[in-house]
């Protein structure tokens, strides 16, 4: 056999140890590489140019839904955590997830920032003279921690309201019954906290006669002033995030007012004497007696 100069080395044809071919292959490793660098670059490309602009845009919408709702309550509490566990239980934590995720996907951000104006002035007043209060037993369990009871207690209207707007839209009966529910709650976290704290005389809600701070069903002005105050506050806030208009603010701190009487009466006059009555289930009632009463108010 004649090999001429043109032809190619035996040795390449057949595989065997010697000069290299003369034509280049790419490696099946190589082409792993750039098919995995193609693959990041379409993936972040994805991202970058739908998925996060869209919960973005979602998010900011007054009713955004539960998909953005979840996406953005869930980025406050991984960022805000050590300040949301310095409040919360752990196991409250976890259930004020499920409160926040629901506010938000119904009421979008201006709704959620009043649930955070709730937390933050509710959590301050328990802290109010907290070691003097802890001294005379009069304090609220855990330095004023909330747990999954004190998380309903607070939030099972609001949750109930936004459940509500979600699955028949349209009606700002829901947002009144909400912003009125958080209203008559820092109500009276804000009277019964300032009243224990400063009060310079309790009276019983019934008779008005004088009982020891911290007595079920007892006022104070003081507190009673303070409450009233952070009615107002709340109420002006969901007037500035659009929630309420200036009619359904005063409707709205109507509602909180008699619904905080009305848990008043209830302390004086029966916690005391039902096993089951506890100040969770107490607070509950209240809630949902304010928001029910925004709601009538705005029909």
């Amino acid at each position: 056999m004649t090999v001429t100069a043109s032809s190619p080395p035996l040795c390449a044809l057949h595989g065997l140890p010697g000069r290299p071919a003369s034509v280049s292959r790419p490696t099946f490793r190589g082409q792993q590489r750039r098919a995995s660098s193609l693959r990041g670059s379409l993936c972040a490309r994805a991202l970058d140019t739908s998925v996060v602009p869209a919960l973005l845009e979602q998010a900011s919408k007054s009713a955004p839904g539960l998909a953005a709702g979840a996406a953005a309550n869930s980025t406050v509490f991984l960022l805000g955590a050590p300040v949301l566990l310095a409040g919360l239980t752990p196991t409250g934590y976890a259930h004020a997830w499920v409160l926040g995720t629901t506010i938000y996907s119904a009421f979008g951000l201006s709704g959620y920032l009043l649930v955070c104006a709730y937390f933050v002035l509710g959590s301050a007043a328990t802290k109010l003279k907290l070691k003097e209060k802890e001294a005379k037993g009069i304090a609220e369990k855990r330095s004023g921690r909330r747990g999954p009871g004190s998380v309903w207690g607070s939030g099972t209207a609001g949750v109930a309201c936004a459940v509500g707007s979600l699955l028949f839209p349209g009606s700002i009966a829901w947002q009144a019954g909400f912003v009125a529910s958080f209203c008559s709650k820092l109500c009276d976290t804000v009277s019964s906290e300032v009243g224990k704290g400063y009060g310079k005389k309790a009276f019983l809600v019934t008779n008005f006669k004088p009982v020891p701070p911290g007595t079920e069903g007892a006022v104070s002005v003081e507190g009673t002033a303070a409450g009233v105050a952070a009615a107002i506050l709340v109420a002006g806030l969901g007037t500035l995030g659009g929630q309420v208009d200036a009619q359904g603010a005063l409707a709205v701190v109507a509602a909180a007012l008699i619904a905080n009487y009305a848990e008043s009466l209830l302390g004086a006059t029966a916690q005391d004497s039902v096993a089951w009555l506890s100040n969770d289930i107490v607070n509950v009632l209240q809630i949902c007696l304010a928001a029910a009463l925004a709601l009538g108010f705005s029909r």
